[in-house]
């Protein structure tokens, strides 16, 4: 019926050409027969036996065979879960290179290659009909005059949002699109981000993803993503067009309107671990092609898995299959659909090696990205820790990573919340955590800054609860961050008290301020900047609903227009982006006229000195920044000097007098920030003149000569 010939052993997955499609994967060296499975529209299969392999590698080529075939693979081999070895021929498995991937699961036995009543015992039901599969796609696109933005480190704004949920809700994008990619790129959300001014969207996880069984018996589903089935598909439910490789073409669109408007596209990617889950789990693409090889096991336990990640199994990178698997899926990312870089998920796990050892920051996976001549162009940002031994590695990764900084938001949290004996670490972690990072010769743009992400409080609910709420999430209440490390009024939820919610909005400015004058790259979380709300629940990772999207009806308009200021004042000042450290030397004695690049004050207008800082109960502090210390321009109309910036922080509840410095510093100051106001009165001061600082505010001065 069909005519086949040994075809190519790479690429992996389905490549169509003129004449059919070749097939290739990769499979365990125990398996005993590989066939393709070809799906017509009712549903039924045609399996192919494939009788050429080339190593681990088995391959074909179908004539005739084209675009919209949906097809999956049936792999014999023993079963002997006590050895790793979890082959079963009755499960039908979605290749891991498929482009797309279309339908979903109708959970049950069929997707479980065990027997539910006795879990030694094989199960050959078969999956058929009950699970997603892969399908040739036309990866055809015009991407015209598509030009990547290449916006510097230093110069970026991340936007971290979620592809569902920033649209779901929006008036002005219309019904079929929302929630989807692309209601992403609609020009109404285009014109919000850049009204904004950030520069990179950081989407959460769009590589195709399951929802588990557990969570939907619960009426709940995955709503992060961070479920991971295949590295190369797009989430085909963030398609408004269709999933027969309809997504494939609308995810470009979405990167290419994007481009267009100037904005990066940083994908937040699970490499860590897939959605089949511990020895209970599902048997979807994985655990049937190569399960030894595949995952992390447990030595001498081979029946189980290690679990870094928390989520019940861990990808094996020390693999070369695997880590040829996740580096094809990086490189046709970027080439393919032309995405500026990636967050990695617990990215700890990827340098693991088997057995129980520690992180490995020479691991091979680092050591392959670092000469990847693809990837080395791209942002590569790690979530610096995962949940196994010596699992928190910030300020370790290699030289061309960037670093989520999860000092730098508990240490900022736990200063704006009053927390006494944080004025040290505090003035480190705004001025790009040098302890963390300068020592391997890396630069602030290391430090990825933020106060809130998806994991954890919105911006307005970390200045609102006192406790997590998350019941709705039928764990009692068990799941999530243990407890708040902010300041929040002593009042616990929505008050009418109009004072309470005043400080509420002063202290989300306060925290929106600081990330934007903190050396480093800034993270806003999606709706912090118009004070989305989840009700208190901290964990809305199965919370596909209006709990978790964002509510474009209820915006705060006076906290987006202050939050565009902000951002505005960090992109129109290099001093707030420096590309390089601090000097942090002191005045000069023998040359007082020559000003450092920073200089901490007290409030009589002393420069601090050892001692100043060991204050168990100061609570304020302020520097200023000399504009003129910058590093040498790197680009054609760059300035060489900057204004000077006069920057005092008070986390007390009463306002603090600063004098203002005098000679050798500017004579003449214009107030920029004023947290207390959303759009403070512009006022000049003079060398010598008091400014208070309000209780719990910030006060930004700028010299009035460059």
């Amino acid at each position: 019926m069909f005519e086949m010939t040994p075809g190519n052993p790479y690429p992996l997955g389905a490549t169509p050409d003129e004449d059919g499609t070749n097939f290739a994967i990769a499979v365990g060296e125990d398996a005993e027969k590989v066939e393709l499975c070809l799906i017509d529209d009712q549903g039924q299969e045609i399996c192919l036996e494939l009788t050429e392999h080339s190593g681990n590698t088995w391959h074909v080529h179908v004539a005739g065979v084209g675009h919209g075939q949906v097809y999956g693979y049936r792999v014999h081999g023993p079963w002997d879960p006590a050895s790793g070895l979890r082959f079963n021929a009755a499960k039908i498995l979605i290749d891991p290179y498929a482009k797309a991937i279309t339908g979903d699961f109708n959970w049950g036995q069929h997707q479980f290659s065990y027997n539910f009543e006795n879990h030694d015992e094989i199960d050959t039901t078969d999956s058929l009909g009950h699970t997603m599969l892969g399908i040739v796609i036309d990866d055809s696109f015009d991407w015209g005059e598509d030009e990547r933005p290449d916006i510097p480190f230093n110069e970026t704004v991340v936007y971290e949002t979620h592809v569902k949920g920033m649209t779901a809700l929006h008036p002005d994008v219309p019904g079929d699109q929302r929630g989807t990619y692309a209601g992403l790129a609609h020009p109404t959300v285009v014109r919000h981000l850049k009204r904004l001014g950030v520069t990179a969207v950081e989407l959460m996880p769009v590589h195709q993803f399951t929802n588990d069984s557990y969570l939907q018996d619960k009426g709940l589903s995955n709503y992060w993503g961070y479920n991971t089935l295949g590295y190369f598909s797009p989430q085909n439910t963030y398609s408004s067009s269709g999933d027969q490789g309809e997504q494939v073409r609308e995810f470009k669109q979405m990167v290419k309107d994007l481009h267009a408007a100037g904005l990066e596209v940083i994908l937040d990617v699970v490499y860590n671990h897939t959605a089949e889950g511990n020895h209970m789990g599902p048997t979807l693409s994985f655990r049937g092609l190569d399960n030894r090889n595949y995952y992390h096991l447990v030595e001498g336990d081979e029946r189980h898995y290690m679990d870094y990640t928390g989520t019940g199994n861990s990808l094996d990178l020390s693999h070369p299959m695997v880590l040829q698997l996740v580096m094809d899926s990086l490189r046709y990312w970027v080439e393919e659909m032309r995405v500026d870089g990636f967050r990695f998920d617990l990215a700890t796990t990827l340098t693991r090696a088997e057995g129980e050892q520690g992180p490995d920051m020479m691991s091979g996976f680092l050591q392959v990205v670092r000469q990847d001549p693809v990837l080395r162009q791209v942002k590569l940002i790690a979530e610096p820790w995962d949940v196994g031994w010596a699992g928190y590695q910030v300020g370790n990764f290699p030289g061309l990573w960037s670093e989520w900084n999860g000092k730098y938001r508990d240490t900022v949290r736990d200063f704006w919340r009053g927390e006494p004996g944080t004025l040290a670490e505090f003035a480190t972690r705004i001025t790009g955590s040098a302890d963390l990072y300068e020592d391997d010769n890396r630069t602030p743009r290391a430090s990825v800054n933020f106060v809130t992400a998806h994991d954890g409080f919105t911006l307005r609910d970390l200045v609102s609860y006192n406790e997590k709420h998350n019941d709705a999430n039928g764990e009692d209440n068990n799941d999530g961050e243990s407890h708040n490390r902010s300041w929040n009024c002593g009042e616990e939820g929505p008050t009418e008290d109009a004072e309470v919610n005043r400080l509420r909005a002063q202290q989300q400015r306060n925290y929106l301020t600081t990330l934007m004058i903190s050396q480093g790259v800034p993270m806003i979380c999606h709706g912090d900047e118009l004070g989305r709300t989840q009700q208190g629940n901290n964990n809305v990772y199965c919370q596909d609903n209006e709990l978790s999207w964002i509510h474009w009806d209820e915006a705060d308009e006076d906290l987006i227009e202050f939050t565009s200021t902000v951002v505005g004042l960090r992109q129109e000042h290099p001093v707030f982006r420096r590309r390089q450290y601090f000097e942090g030397r002191p005045m000069s004695r023998e040359n007082p006229e020559e000003l450092p690049d920073i200089v901490w004050l007290e409030p009589d207008a002393t420069p601090k000195d050892e001692s100043d800082w060991d204050s168990y109960h100061a609570r304020s502090i302020a520097f200023f920044l000399n504009g003129h210390h910058l590093p040498a321009p790197v680009r054609p109309g760059d300035a060489e000097a900057d204004h000077d910036f006069y920057v005092l922080l008070n986390a007390y509840w009463e306002p603090v007098e600063y004098t203002l410095p005098g000679a050798p510093f500017p004579d003449s100051w214009t107030l920029v920030v004023d947290t207390a106001q959303a759009t403070p009165d512009v006022t000049a001061f003079t060398a010598g003149d008091k400014v208070t600082v309000p209780g719990r505010g910030i006060v930004i001065l700028q010299s009035t000569e460059r």
